[in-house]
């Protein structure tokens, strides 16, 4: 095996979304490892926590939809195994919601729906977190959701909100983000067109999916590779720990 095959990272991708191909790609496309997927919305879980981290995915469902989501909370449970045995984890959109929610936060409907291309800021004291290594003070994202993390889990901090409520927080080595860095332009416009919202509402959101708004929001993007290179950190720590 070569040093460069050696040093890749193993994910656990918990897709949880019900596009799961366009959702797969996406995440193929912006994750620097070997990925491990895994359909969770469909009951397919990892039966072991033999990876370096994970990753959780956007879903359209809540959290809270019990009837609906029955895989919820088994996947809750392999969660909160996954990060007491240390595995560092990535949540986007209801990925974030999933690893709250899992760990003792509460996720709740905001009663309006946030969407399309918004400001984030950042929420440190000049010294940015892991994640957001690189990132100006306020970057854009594109966003659609209508649950927020209410509160977040005991001992986690905010890292980062908007006029919306919390967009990001850290626990520990467990770290989740509202928005959606990795939409290209064509996931932005299907996602908005998806949505029972008024017309003209619609429309002005389709009217901001611009050239200059998606490389804005592509210099987000470095969240991944931070994350990765985070947990590239974290196991080669614990390599030489043991």
């Amino acid at each position: 095996m070569s040093d460069d095959a050696a040093d890749r990272l193993r994910l656990a991708l918990l897709n949880a979304s019900t596009s799961e191909r366009a959702t797969s790609q996406n995440f193929r496309r912006e994750l620097d490892a070997d990925l491990a997927e895994f359909q969770v919305n469909d009951g397919q879980f990892p039966r072991g926590y033999e990876f370096d981290g994970f990753v959780v995915t956007g879903s359209a469902v809540s959290v809270y939809w019990d009837s609906e989501a029955e895989w919820v909370d088994p996947i809750s449970e392999w969660i909160r195994e996954a990060v007491d045995r240390g595995l560092p984890a990535l949540g986007i959109c209801f990925g974030h919601q999933l690893l709250a929610h899992a760990l003792g936060g509460e996720v709740a409907d905001m009663g309006e729906y946030e969407l399309g291309y918004r400001e984030v800021e950042r929420i440190d004291d000049g010294d940015p977190d892991p994640l957001f290594e690189g990132l100006d003070d306020s970057f854009l994202v594109f966003t659609t959701h209508s649950d927020t993390v209410a509160q977040v889990p005991p001992g986690a901090e905010v890292i980062a909100e908007n006029d919306y409520g919390n967009h990001g927080f850290r626990l520990g080595h467990v770290v989740g983000v509202q928005a959606h860095p990795e939409y290209d332009q064509t996931m932005a416009e299907a996602v908005t067109l998806t949505k029972d919202l008024p017309d003209e509402r619609i429309q002005r959101v389709l009217d901001g999916i611009t050239d200059e708004n998606y490389a804005r929001a592509c210099e987000t993007k470095r969240l991944f590779d931070n994350f990765t290179d985070y947990a590239r950190c974290v196991r080669d720590e614990r390599v030489a720990a043991d």
